[in-house]
């Protein structure tokens, strides 16, 4: 897709940069101690800490991705929303206020403030660092594809831009300025998100979504033992591909060749439908629809195919209320797209096709987890391990459970994280309805589903595009500042200081962080670039699930249960971390990214929840039993 740039867009851009860079300047200059630097010194007040949790948590997954999955599969896209913020459960009446009671700076601490294990230690230091370096992917993936259309540059530098910013935040002020970034840019995105989804509302439903929106050719054919013919003066039929029991056809006018999937009427008769296509030809030149990227050919996408307003089939509906929005497009027919590969010649093409879809099918779940009466088993236990990831991950994850150190009591842990949960909720509602409007307005990206929410906004206006935008970045800032936090409080902390013994004086150990913090940006600046193109909330998902299996049965047993042992507790993490990093590498989406085949996967599963979870959990409590009289 290319974008066209906005001055206006740049300058916004440039002032929430400015503003993030000058917090750290600011309280880089009052950062002395390793308090300070890796805890805020502990004096947040719990209604910023609870707004900066929100800001934290509310990453490129939650905007970007989730908007992303709703858009292009409605109500299951907003199952992670569903996930996520049932997490918070967990963390709330579980977690918050006897993690406050026993760490001082890192997840690490609180594990180990029984024990003074030097496994211990060790575990929960690589497990912190593994389980941010697994976050730290869909946030940079997420950084470079809003560039993209925000200042017209290339995927990767996206991805430079904010690793370097967030290097010189996190090396300059640590926690302090980290917390009023995630507050601030918390904020703006649920105040910004609110300012949207009125546009969205108050724009109603219409069959012509815009100026933009592509009207899709279609051209009579006829089918002669398994060839598609076309009687047309201005097409050539050039070639036909099958692929996954569809017929695609190349079809030539005015020395452009196009892709079009071959369809049947209910007389009958057949059809060739424009599909949007990529061909990477034997040269290795990309053609998107045949033609240059240059061209400007490859179009936005996403419209109603039938709108029904008051049992009545209408051209556009006008504004509408929340509830009127949802039972209208429930009522309506959606076209949705997927997507197809197989090879002409030398060429290898990428085919997107539509998907009338009933709207009554777009608001329950089923299109993109497989979780109806006609889902395999292997679809439906691939959907439970996806939640459990997500119900017991938020409890788990490093950059979150620090958080709570940052405030001055357990009983301020305990309220921030009720503001925490007010915020995302809310936050998460309105992705319902961002994804949706995304759906059906002609903004959806086929090259990327994590820029439906930002390419909304640009429908409405190049001033709300920017800011939406700019305010994503900063998202994404927030989010991988505390994540680099987390990372190098594991190095420098945890293991370097704690681990290894270390003599360090304080101003040394702040050092010691600012250097661990520069190692891991660096390699998130290198993660990010090698993960373009996949969606930032599946890959959010796998990190809940790491985090989940790593961490989330030592926490427990730590708190709830007195036999636990260090070597239970070490030995539960390693678990946890080996067997969901294997099966991830192991499963179908991996083996696609391998370029294998999704069914040759040596795990069914996507998700390793239902797996690694209980295993840890089983482990910890069988080393823990077994080791009862070493122990003592």
């Amino acid at each position: 897709m290319i974008y066209d740039v906005s001055i206006w867009a740049i300058l916004i851009f440039i002032f929430f940069v400015g503003l993030v860079l000058g917090l750290s300047f600011y309280y880089g200059s009052k950062t002395k101690s390793s308090s300070s630097y890796y805890a805020a010194g502990g004096n947040i007040h719990w209604a910023v800490n609870g707004i900066a949790f929100a800001g934290d948590y509310l990453s490129a997954a939650s905007f970007l991705g989730i908007c992303g999955m709703i858009a292009y599969a409605g109500y299951d896209g907003f199952l992670y929303s569903i996930g996520y913020l049932a997490g918070w459960v967990v963390a709330l009446f579980l977690v918050a206020e006897p993690l406050k009671k026993l760490g001082r700076f890192t997840f690490t601490d609180a594990l180990d403030a029984r024990f003074n294990s030097k496994s211990i230690k060790l575990t929960a230091s690589l497990s912190t660092l593994i389980v941010s370096v697994f976050y730290l992917i869909p946030q940079m993936v997420g950084a470079g594809d809003l560039v993209v259309p925000l200042l017209g540059l290339p995927h990767w530098a996206g991805v430079l831009i904010v690793g370097v910013i967030v290097i010189y935040i996190v090396a300059t002020a640590g926690m302090t300025s980290t917390t009023y970034v995630q507050f601030i840019k918390g904020g703006l995105l649920i105040t910004f998100s609110v300012v949207l989804t009125i546009y969205i509302l108050n724009n109603g439903l219409n069959l012509n979504p815009g100026e933009d929106y592509h009207k899709f050719v279609s051209v009579e054919a006829t089918v002669e033992n398994d060839q598609v013919l076309v009687n047309h003066p201005d097409y050539q039929v050039k070639s036909q591909q099958q692929s996954g029991g569809h017929t695609f056809v190349k079809l030539e006018k005015d020395a452009v060749s196009n892709w079009f999937k071959l369809e049947s009427k209910p007389d009958g008769t057949y059809f060739l439908l424009e599909s949007p296509s990529i061909t990477t030809t034997a040269g290795g030149e990309m053609l998107y629809n045949g033609a240059p990227k240059s061209d400007r050919l490859f179009y936005q996408v996403g419209h109603l195919k039938k709108l029904v307003h008051n049992g009545k089939e209408v051209e556009s509906t006008g504004p509408l209320g929340p509830f009127e929005y949802l039972s209208t497009l429930e009522e309506s027919e959606v076209v949705l797209f997927t997507k197809k590969a197989f090879v002409d010649g030398e060429d290898k093409v990428t085919a997107f096709y539509q998907k009338p879809t009933k709207g009554s099918d777009v608001l329950k779940p089923g299109l993109l987890l497989k979780v109806g009466k006609n889902a395999a088993l292997w679809d439906k236990l691939n959907f439970l391990s996806l939640m459990i990831a997500l119900f017991f991950g938020t409890s788990a994850l490093p950059h979150i459970l620090i958080r709570y150190y940052t405030v001055p009591s357990q009983r301020a842990a305990r309220k921030s994280t009720i503001v925490a949960i007010a915020a995302i909720g809310f936050f998460y509602i309105l992705t319902l309805f961002m994804g949706l409007g995304a759906m059906v307005n002609g903004v959806n990206d086929l090259e990327s589903s994590n820029m439906s929410g930002p390419l909304l906004a640009k429908a409405f206006g190049i001033g709300l595009f920017s800011i939406i935008s700019a305010i994503a970045f900063a998202t994404v800032l927030g989010t991988v500042s505390g994540l680099i936090v987390a990372s190098s409080g594991a190095i420098a902390h945890d293991f370097v200081d704690k681990y290894l013994n270390v003599q360090m004086t304080d101003k040394q150990k702040v050092k010691a962080g600012k250097m661990a913090a520069f190692g891991v940006g660096v390699f998130a600046i290198f993660l990010g670039i090698i993960f373009k193109g996949m969606n930032v909330s599946f890959l959010v998902g796998l990190a809940f699930a790491v985090a989940a299996s790593a961490n989330l049965p030592s926490i427990l047993a730590v708190i709830f249960w007195k036999k636990t042992t260090y070597l239970g507790i070490a030995s539960s993490i390693s678990t946890g971390i080996i067997s969901s990093i294997v099966l991830i590498l192991l499963s179908p989406s991996m083996f696609e990214r391998y370029g294998l085949a999704k069914d040759a996967a040596l795990f069914p599963l996507d998700n390793p929840g239902i797996i690694s979870i209980p295993l840890s959990f089983i482990v910890l409590v069988v080393v823990s039993l077994l080791t009862q009289k070493k122990v003592a």
